[in-house]
């Protein structure tokens, strides 16, 4: 299965959900999420986007009542890197610690979606010789859809940038020093704050805690190099300033619930992987 289309009843969504396959969730009614144990609310005809192996939660009430429509696709089949000219989802849509993973569309555009989830269903029963190239375009075409509506809220983040809010400074700091400083104490320091002054700006302005943002950047990177590099693990751990592999195979272990060798053989390594 390299794209495929579920419906689903939402109790087959219970508990900690996790996926070797890029999944894009499409939700009619408002609902109650976490993805990497973080809470969110997204309103009706909202979509989810999740990248391999993010921890994912539903938190509805009545679990029985709702219908979800899940489309996966493998990395093998549409590189996201690769088609990142054509379709800018990468760090748009996927992989980015800093925006919501969810993206709000009109009614209309719902069912647009939504007509070419069924479209992709019909294709993947026909099977012909065309088939791969037809699916890759209706993937592309739905993501393309959901960028043209989630890229004003990477607009507005640099605007709300120059702002110099302490979030946002704080975001510039991390991705300057999470490979060598991995303490919340030093990113208050270097803003000239107490640490809980830090920690409760931090979290009410970007709704995760420091902690949490330094461990999903970290856990980032490693995911970013199993996937797009031949470097080794243990390349990888000296590379992300662990002490060793080993306690770099027990971090990202205890973070994301499966081991970096495991992780890369079951996610693969990208085309563009150099």
């Amino acid at each position: 299965m390299l794209i495929d289309i579920q419906y689903l009843n939402s109790t087959a969504c219970e508990g900690d959900v996790q996926s070797p396959f890029y999944q894009i969730i499409m939700l009619k009614d408002h609902g109650n999420f976490s993805v990497d144990f973080t809470n969110y609310v997204c309103p009706n005809y909202s979509l989810i986007f999740l990248s391999p192996y993010q921890h994912f939660q539903f938190q509805f009430q009545d679990l029985d009542s709702r219908s979800i429509k899940k489309l996966e696709f493998h990395g093998d089949f549409y590189c996201i890197e690769y088609h990142k000219k054509e379709v800018a989802c990468n760090g748009l849509l996927f992989n980015n610690i800093y925006l919501s993973p969810f993206v709000t569309v009109t009614s209309a555009l719902f069912e647009e979606i939504e007509s070419i989830f069924d479209k992709i269903v019909l294709e993947r029963a026909e099977d012909s010789a065309f088939s791969e190239s037809v699916l890759k375009s209706y993937l592309q075409l739905v993501l393309a859809l959901c960028s043209k509506v989630k890229s004003p809220q990477l607009i507005n983040s640099r605007v709300y940038h120059d702002e110099l809010t302490v979030g946002l400074k704080f975001q510039k700091l991390l991705e300057a020093f999470f490979l060598i400083e991995r303490s919340v104490q030093f990113y208050a320091y270097e803003l000239a704050l107490g640490l809980d002054s830090f920690s409760k700006k931090v979290k009410k302005e970007l709704g995760k805690s420091p902690s949490q943002f330094i461990q999903d950047r970290v856990v980032l990177e490693a995911k970013k190099l199993l996937h797009l590099t031949y470097l080794s693990i243990k390349e990888i751990a000296a590379k992300l300033g662990f002490e060793d592999e080993f306690y770099f195979s027990r971090y990202f272990k205890k973070n994301v619930g499966i081991s970096p060798s495991s992780f890369r053989e079951r996610v693969g390594i990208s085309i563009v992987a150099k």
